[in-house]
C-alpha cells in the first residue's frame, strides 16, 4: 500500500532528538516493512544536529520569517503545512498518488485534510498531545480563540483519529466532539539489548549498579532529584540522550541508535521516568515502553497511561514523592522483569487498517 506521513510541524524535524522525532522515525521504519511509504516533513534536521538512525524523507521546507514577526507565528505554521501538503500533491499528479494518508496532528496544520478533498483518500490524523493546550501551558498561544477554533476544526473534520492515550481519547470525544476516535498506544524499536555490550558502552564495571533516565530534559520531566536517589541506591545515574548538561560523575553516553539503546537500556538495573506533579496526564512515554521491552524494572510517577504501561514491570509512586521513590529504586536493585515488547510493527499495523477500513 502507498502511505504518506505527513508532519508537518516545524518544531518536531525528522532526525531530532525528541520523542516526537523517535515517534516518527520508529513508525516510519515500520510502515515500510511491507508498504510503499513517502515521508513529508517540514524539516528533515534543524540547528541541533543529526539524531538517531537515518529515515529517508522529503523536507518540504520552512518559509523564513524574520524575528520582529514572530507574533505572527502562526502564519509561518500554516505556510508550512501547506508546503507539505503541495508537496504530496505534486508527486500524485507525477504519478505516485497514496492509498492512505497518515498525518501527525500539529497547530494550524490543515496538509492532510487538504490531500484528503483533493485526491478522496482516506486520512488519518495522529494525536500525541493536545496543541493548544500544551503551547498554552509550556510556550505562547499568540491568539487562543483562532487556535482553539483552527483545532477543533481539522479534528472534527478527520474521517479517523488515533489518539496515543486514554486521556487523549476522552479530551477528543467528549472537549472535540470527534466522531471517529481509536486508541493505539506508542511502540518500540523490537531490538534485543545485550547487557554486558551496554555495560561496556557506559564504561562500568559489569557487576556495578546503574539507574538510569533515557530521554530529554523537558519541563514536566522532575530530574533534579536523581543524583540523590542514585547514591540512596548505591548506584551510579546515567542520564541516556541530548542533554545540555549532566551532573558530575554521572554516566552520559548521549544520544543513541536503536541498537546501542536497546544495550544501554538493558545494562540498567532499574529504569526511571520521574515526572512532576502538576505534568500533564496526555503522554504515552516511549522510556517507559523501552525499559519493559528489555526486561529493566521500572520505577516511574504516576502520571497518566503510565500505570497501564509498567503494570507488573515495576512501581508506580506519587508525583513529588523522592523518598517513595528512593525506595522502589532500593527494592527493584538486582531484579530482572519478563520483557514486554509492543513493536512499533504492531502500531504500523493497526494505523494503516484503519485507513484501509475508513
Amino acid at each position: 500500500m502507498r502511505v504518506a506521513y505527513l508532519v508537518p510541524a516545524p518544531g518536531i524535524p525528522v532526525q531530532g532528538p525528541s520523542g516526537a522525532s523517535a515517534h516518527v522515525r520508529g513508525l516510519v521504519r515500520a510502515m515500510r516493512d511491507g508498504h510503499d511509504v513517502r515521508l513529508y516533513a517540514a524539516r528533515a534536521v534543524d540547528a541541533r544536529g543529526h539524531f538517531g538512525d537515518a529515515v529517508a524523507a522529503q523536507a518540504c521546507g520552512v518559509p523564513h520569517w524574520p524575528g520582529v514577526l514572530g507574533r505572527w507565528r502562526d502564519q509561518q505554521e500554516i505556510l508550512a503545512g501547506r508546503r507539505v501538503a503541495e508537496a504530496v500533491l505534486a508527486d500524485a499528479w507525477s504519478g505516485w498518488t497514496p492509498e492512505v494518508v497518515v498525518e501527525r496532528h500539529t497547530l494550524f496544520s490543515d496538509a492532510g485534510w487538504r490531500v484528503h478533498d483533493r485526491l478522496g483518500v482516506p486520512w488519518i490524523l495522529e494525536v500525541n498531545a493536545p496543541p493548544t493546550l500544551e503551547r498554552a501551558r509550556y510556550e505562547e498561544l499568540r491568539d487562543p480563540p483562532r487556535a482553539q477554533e483552527w483545532e477543533r476544526r481539522v479534528l472534527q473534520a478527520a474521517p479517523v483519529v488515533v489518539a496515543v492515550s486514554r486521556w487523549l481519547v476522552r479530551w477528543l470525544k467528549e472537549e472535540i466532539g470527534c466522531r471517529n476516535v481509536v486508541w493505539v498506544p506508542n511502540g518500540v524499536e523490537p531490538v534485543k539489548g545485550d547487557r554486558a555490550r551496554g555495560r561496556a558502552l557506559l564504561g562500568v564495571d559489569p557487576e556495578e549498579p546503574v539507574i538510569g533516565y533515557v530521554g530529554s530534559q523537558r519541563a514536566w520531566h522532575d530530574l533534579g532529584g536523581l543524583s540523590r536517589v542514585a547514591d540512596a541506591a548505591g548506584a551510579r545515574l546515567a542520564l541516556v540522550g541530548a542533554f545540555p548538561e549532566v551532573p558530575g560523575g554521572t554516566l552520559a553516553p548521549g544520544h543513541l541508535g536503536a541498537q546501542d539503546l536497546a544495550d544501554v537500556i538493558a545494562a540498567l538495573d532499574v529504569g526511571l521516568a520521574p515526572y512532576h506533579p502538576d505534568a500533564p496526564r496526555w503522554f504515552c512515554p516511549l522510556k517507559v515502553l523501552g525499559y519493559r521491552a528489555q526486561g529493566t524494572p521500572v520505577v516511574a510517577t504516576d502520571m497518566g497511561d503510565v500505570p497501564a504501561l509498567v503494570e507488573e514491570g515495576g512501581s508506580v509512586v506519587p508525583a513529588g514523592d523522592q523518598d517513595a521513590l528512593v525506595t522502589s529504586v532500593c527494592a527493584w536493585m538486582g531484579r530482572r522483569v519478563t520483557p514486554r515488547v509492543r513493536s512499533w510493527r504492531t502500531v504500523a499495523r493497526e494505523v494503516v487498517e484503519l485507513g484501509v477500513r475508513g
